[in-house]
């Protein structure tokens, strides 16, 4: 690997700022947008206390109502995008200080199930106001579908990776090889499946994250209902047969839309920034054990357990709705 590719720090480096989406379209959120933005504004909110945070807003209705509701504490911007999902359609920042480069990978809607206007030019728009130079990518990836750890390392999943209604004329080889060498990455850990119900095809960000440098952490099943059980166990063996540490905290279990159905929620999706990390939590026993035991995974970090189950209801929760720039 050439010494010149600007490899993906992990996310656990100084930010220069935190993006992070506004909801704009009230048919991606059950017809009302009250709830998802009250969540929002919480958690940037206490995301500000650590961290320059700007808001990604769709359009002039959505920059006027984010201003209102956030522009004491964040940079409110109007640029090109669908919805909040800016970990997947955002700039992958390669790189530190001068070095930085936005890697911008092309974005189909999740394999074409979800295509809201501007989501295809978010990565450039944000690397303009960045000031950062865009290399350009033929390759579809969203940024949620990977985690490094810094040392050459990165956890993705077939289910979303491998996926036909991604990038159906390549082999995993292929993808692997494009992947590494976009952002200087040595290993490839490849796990099976996400959650169910996850409409991304199983996100990683969703099941495993790095938190140090070869350590993971991963979720174990919550009551005997735990729509997930087999998924998550194969999980954590997968990622112990790869010869990583790996830590578990409890997942949130069953918790059900209003329809009846098991949604994908889950204690991953968590946001590291400058001293805080942000939990989503469900009000629920798991969450409160899952907080307490990443308090001490986290040390020199505030952990900031948050309310998430209306971001939830738009298929995601922090980490899908925010991208980092490394300073």
């Amino acid at each position: 690997m050439p010494d010149t590719i600007p490899v993906l720090a992990p996310e656990w480096v100084p930010h220069a700022a935190l993006w992070c989406g506004w909801p704009r379209l009230a048919e991606e959120w059950g017809g009302s947008l009250d709830g998802p933005r009250e969540h929002v504004a919480a958690f940037i909110r206490a995301a500000a206390a650590h961290v320059p945070v700007k808001v990604a807003a769709g359009s002039d209705e959505a920059l006027a109502s984010a201003a209102a509701a956030v522009g004491d504490v964040a940079s409110v911007v109007e640029l090109p995008t669908g919805d909040i999902w800016l970990r997947d359609t955002g700039p992958i920042v390669t790189g530190q200080g001068a070095a930085r480069v936005a890697q911008v990978f092309r974005f189909n809607g999740w394999g074409g199930k979800y295509l809201m206007p501007g989501d295809t030019e978010t990565g450039n728009a944000i690397a303009a106001q960045e000031g950062l130079a865009a290399e350009q990518h033929r390759l579809i990836l969203e940024g949620g579908a990977i985690d490094v750890d810094g040392e050459g390392r990165m956890l993705t999943t077939r289910q979303c990776l491998l996926n036909p209604n991604r990038n159906p004329d390549l082999s995993a080889e292929e993808i692997e090889a494009r992947i590494c060498r976009a952002l200087g990455i040595t290993q490839m850990i490849w796990l099976g499946d996400g959650l169910l119900n996850d409409h991304t095809d199983g996100h990683v960000d969703n099941i495993a994250r790095f938190i140090g440098p070869g350590h993971a952490l991963c979720q174990s099943p919550s009551g005997e209902d735990d729509p997930n059980t087999d998924v998550l166990l194969e999980i954590e063996r997968t990622l112990r047969e790869a010869g990583l540490n790996v830590t578990t905290i409890p997942s949130p279990g069953l918790i059900r839309d209003d329809a009846g159905e098991p949604v994908p929620a889950s204690h991953m999706n968590f946001t590291i920034t400058n001293g805080a990390v942000l939990v989503p939590v469900y009000e629920d026993h798991y969450s409160l054990v899952a907080l307490a035991e990443m308090r001490a995974l986290f040390p020199g970090r505030k952990v900031i357990g948050l309310p998430a189950r209306h971001i939830l209801d738009g298929g995601g929760s922090f980490h899908c709705m925010t991208r980092e720039i490394p300073a």
